[in-house]
């Protein structure tokens, strides 16, 4: 049984998670040890004195023993009492900090781990295992498997006793065992293939909240709700089906261990009153009664350990899951490259470079293009000809596929990963904004900065008088208090705050109106006069006095040079601009 419903991979995350997060608590776990096995021996303790009452009792002994067998039985008891308190407020404590040091861990990993896990990651699938898988693990470590290691020693002492007392009868008692262990690895290898399932059918639904929630203004402006309603709904009814036949699976336990009591019963009551018959077993009414105390002691303690075992395997599938996360492939930190010269400019060149995702499709081809400190260059493209690429690639989010990138003349991958993002400032439509005031929000980019210094970025950023309006009034979940282009110029206060070599403006200012978007482009060319800064935008307007444009096209540089320069050619560009112009008027 156990080959079958512990694999390797089992036994693998089981030793990993012990190892991990269990073993510093050793010392704590020992005591708890103590008490339980202190709780076992109560029982032992309570059939052998129920005995001695009984022979009191049968044998008209003396009253003052009868007296002091229930005071003794009476401190057992309280001993037990204790331990029930005791046990589980300590095993929470332990499971609590090790799932902790769990999360912990995670989220240290998750934020070393490359781009493309979370290009291809659901929110919702990240949560399910940060949040609720951890908890679930959490709560199995911290109670069920406690109350598994009490219930164990229980069946241990008090078989360990009934043994001593009759082993031929006790022989008798456990024939059906054996139909009980194949019952349980047959629900075992079920639950393991429902839980995966559920897991991964929960993971889906969680992600599909999310997409629900963020796209909520376009579901009722498109008025989709009863497509999202039916579409949400199948999930549910999934996760439905999931439950049932997961407590399908684990139900069968409970009336095939019913009915293997009944048959402990009938065998005790019929071998065991045949041996208290018979004159060749030391054994007499008070040792059958207690005997039958000792199978009802173990009864519960069995089935619990039944279902212990049928709920390990959906454990083990959360253990496999979150540990599949810390297994996922991390950056290359570099802690030994080099780092950029915060006190000089910094060239940027790109020489041949190609990229490809990992299913194959090639994004950018033989990329050739300049980016020089001091100055402000341009990349512009219809919608996928690279542009994001291109900076995912300068951010080292993306490995190339071929080709080099050098900082200064030295290869990207000879710098330290901290020493090049330190010095790269990206300012994104994907825009993180924080439930706290626009103070706090820009000065989220440097916590260290002073009150001045936020002023001065707010005010290039043309955010500064709804900053000072608005005072410490939060902003909302994710700025949902504020309008597009209002957290669009949060983040590029937070860039210019931030002290950067490189500045890069990702579509940046798309949510913002004519005259504030000139004002902050205005603000952008003249900042730092030694930064090397980027643009990438759909608003060729707003470029035209770039020191440099590079126009993409299906992954390849197809023209560049000044705007004067381009609008000579009569290419794509200027067909763009003029489109662009056209538009306006």
């Amino acid at each position: 049984m156990a080959n079958r419903s512990f694999s390797k991979q089992d036994k693998s995350n089981l030793t990993w998670f012990v190892k991990l997060y269990l073993k510093p608590h050793v010392a704590a776990l020992s005591v708890v040890f103590v008490v339980i096995l202190s709780q076992a021996f109560v029982y032992q303790q309570f059939l052998s004195l129920t005995e001695r009452g009984l022979r009191v009792i049968f044998e008209q002994g003396q009253l003052q023993e009868l007296v002091w067998i229930c005071a003794v039985t009476t401190g057992i008891f309280a001993v037990r009492a204790f331990g029930s308190y005791f046990i589980p407020v300590q095993s929470a404590k332990i499971a609590g900090r090790a799932v902790q040091a769990m999360r912990l861990d995670l989220i240290k990993h998750l934020l070393t781990v490359r781009q493309e896990f979370f290009d291809r990651s659901t929110a919702g699938d990240v949560s399910l295992r940060l949040a609720n898988q951890a908890r679930d693990l959490g709560d199995f470590v911290g109670q069920s498997t406690v109350n598994a290691v009490r219930d164990a020693l229980t069946v241990i002492v008090v078989s360990g006793y009934l043994i001593y007392k009759s082993p031929q009868l006790f022989a008798f008692a456990i024939v059906v065992i054996p139909m009980i262990l194949v019952a349980i690895n047959f629900a075992s290898q079920r639950i393991k293939s429902l839980q995966r399932s559920y897991e991964n059918a929960f993971g889906h639904y969680m992600g599909s909240i999310d997409e629900m929630t963020s796209g909520m203004r376009t579901i009722k402006m498109t008025r989709q709700e009863e497509s999202e309603t039916q579409r949400l709904n199948n999930e549910v009814n999934d996760l439905f089906k999931f439950t049932v036949n997961l407590q399908k699976a684990s139900a069968i336990l409970a009336p095939l261990i019913d009915v293997a009591s009944a048959a402990f019963y009938l065998l005790v009551i019929g071998v065991g009153g045949y041996f208290a018959l018979s004159d060749q077993y030391a054994l007499d009414g008070a040792g059958i009664i207690s005997f039958l105390l000792g199978l009802v002691m173990l009864f519960d303690p069995a089935k619990n350990l039944g279902n212990f075992f049928v709920r390990l395997q959906s454990n083990l599938i959360l253990i496999d899951s979150v540990r599949g996360y810390l297994t996922l492939a991390a950056e290359d930190q570099n802690p030994t490259g080099q780092w950029l010269d915060r006190g000089q400019g910094v060239h940027i060149a790109l020489q041949a470079v190609d990229f490809s995702y990992p299913n194959g499709t090639q994004v950018l081809t033989a990329v050739d293009m300049q980016f020089q400190a001091g100055k402000t260059t341009a990349i512009v493209g219809a919608t996928g000809s690279g542009k994001t690429t291109v900076l995912a690639l300068l951010a080292k989010l993306y490995d190339r596929s071929g080709g080099d990138i050098r900082y200064n003349g030295i290869g990207i991958d000879d710098y330290a990963l901290a020493g090049l993002r330190e010095n790269i400032n990206i300012v994104s439509q994907d825009i993180v904004i924080f439930n706290k005031s626009i103070y706090d929000n820009i000065a989220y980019a440097r916590p260290d900065a002073s009150i001045d210094e936020i002023h001065a970025a707010a005010r290039k950023a043309q955010i500064f008088d709804l900053m000072t309006t608005r005072g410490d009034q939060p902003v909302g979940p994710k700025g949902s208090g504020l309008s597009g282009g209002q957290r669009q110029r949060i983040a590029i206060a937070r860039a210019f705050l931030k002290s950067a070599q490189i500045l890069i403006l990702d579509e940046a200012t798309s949510a913002l109106d004519p005259v504030t978007e000139k004002l902050i482009n205005d603000a952008f060319f003249d900042h730092e006069a030694q930064a090397t800064k980027i643009i990438v935008t759909h608003k060729l307007k707003s470029i035209e006095n770039a020191d440099m444009i590079y126009v993409l096209d299906a992954g390849q540089v197809v023209e560049q040079g000044q705007h004067a320069d381009l609008m000579g050619q009569q290419g794509l560009y200027a067909a763009m601009y003029s489109t662009q112009m056209g538009d306006r008027a």
